[in-house]
């Protein structure tokens, strides 16, 4: 049985655990990191030896790095959904793939949701704050242009560009934050919502971070 390990409140987790129920994995999850500890167990560092989050097993084969393992399980399970078989398709997908790690993620979960949500009040500096808010608009209003037409990012198909960049939406709404309306990228929150897999996986209460600096 395929195993994950790793909190239930961790991004890049949470990432892994909507394509697994996307995918209707059979799987055991097991909490690990932030204030389950484990992660400088040598057990652990012999599976990942960066002592991160997540980590999964599946028969011999265990992947490490979120995204590598969303790649993994779509190419071992999927049947060509979500991350297709034709080398060009394929490549779309990684492009925004890759985006939503080196700018989304950046901007906003290491910006805004680190930045704000995660550090004391008295701490916060909201000049990088701000920066960190008006870049995310810039990220959000290039998904707008490209959901134009389009139920999903790349099309009418989930795929993982919309897990790597949707996990942000439901956290990027949750915030007291100001945000600027763009309908297009509000609709395709809505669309998400209504998948069972990201309800569970995604939209859990994260509250148990505020204002705790540390990593988790």
């Amino acid at each position: 049985m395929l195993k994950v390990w790793g909190r239930r409140s961790s991004f890049n987790v949470q990432k892994v655990m909507w394509l697994v129920g996307e995918l209707g994995l059979a799987h055991e999850h097991i909490d690990a990191g932030g204030d389950f500890g484990g992660l400088d167990a040598p057990a652990y560092l012999a599976m990942n030896p960066h002592g991160r989050v997540p980590v999964i097993q599946d028969g011999d084969a265990t992947v490490w790095e979120s995204h590598a393992i969303l790649r993994y399980l779509a190419a071992r399970h999927g049947a060509g959904r979500f991350w297709s078989d034709d080398p060009a398709a394929r490549a779309r997908v990684d492009g925004w793939m890759d985006w939503s790690q080196t700018a989304l993620q950046p901007d906003f979960l290491i910006g805004v949701f680190w930045g704000f949500f995660r550090t004391p009040e008295d701490e916060r500096n909201w000049p990088v704050i701000r920066s960190a808010l008006a870049r995310c608009v810039v990220d959000f209003e290039k998904l707008e242009r490209l959901l134009e037409g389009r139920s999903f990012l790349l099309g009418e198909e989930l795929s993982l560009a919309d897990i790597t960049a949707g996990t942000s939406l439901y956290r990027y709404f949750e915030l007291e934050i100001d945000r600027p309306h763009l309908p297009l990228v509000e609709r395709w929150y809505r669309t998400l919502r209504q998948r069972a897999a990201y309800r569970e996986h995604v939209m859990i209460p994260f509250d148990e971070l505020r204002g705790r600096l540390l990593d988790r």
